[in-house]
């Protein structure tokens, strides 16, 4: 990559990419590797990947296990931790409210206990759910925006 770049390189790269797939260029097939995006661009591994997350967080591309990166096509990808932080506030819940039980929320987000439990210690994490043992979880604080992660 010719000379440095104020904004950062990676979000220059990230822009060429947002570009590319504005035309439809990867429309039909996956995205590069980072090898090739590395030597396209003149730039280290890490500055690619720090590209292609800027793009997953936008919706942009997501991984498919062993396919790579892909465009996305415009069906929910959004973390499971955002979706769920998202649906207290979306649903109206309280301080004290009941959370849906595990595998009610396993039906609804169509992922696996695993991937829930994960995302729920994470919002345990954050403050913003509380379990108690034989009762289930509780929204103990409501999320500060709706990007809240």
């Amino acid at each position: 990559m010719p000379g440095v770049s104020p904004r950062g390189t990676y979000l220059v790269i990230a822009d060429a990419l947002r570009k590319e797939i504005g035309k439809g260029r990867f429309a039909e097939t996956r995205l590069p590797s980072e090898a090739v995006l590395m030597r396209e661009h003149g730039v280290a591994r890490t500055t690619v990947r720090r590209a292609l997350e800027i793009l997953e967080k936008e919706g942009l591309i997501h991984s498919e296990p062993g396919v790579g990166r892909v465009v996305s096509d415009g069906s929910e990808r959004r973390p499971l931790t955002q979706r769920m932080s998202d649906m207290i506030t979306e649903r109206g819940f309280a301080v004290g409210d009941a959370f849906p039980s595990e595998a009610r929320l396993c039906e609804e987000f169509a992922v696996s206990r695993t991937a829930l439990r994960s995302a729920l210690s994470a919002l345990e994490g954050r403050g913003l759910l509380e379990a108690v043992h034989g009762k289930g979880r509780f929204v103990r604080a409501l999320p500060t925006s709706t990007h809240d992660s």
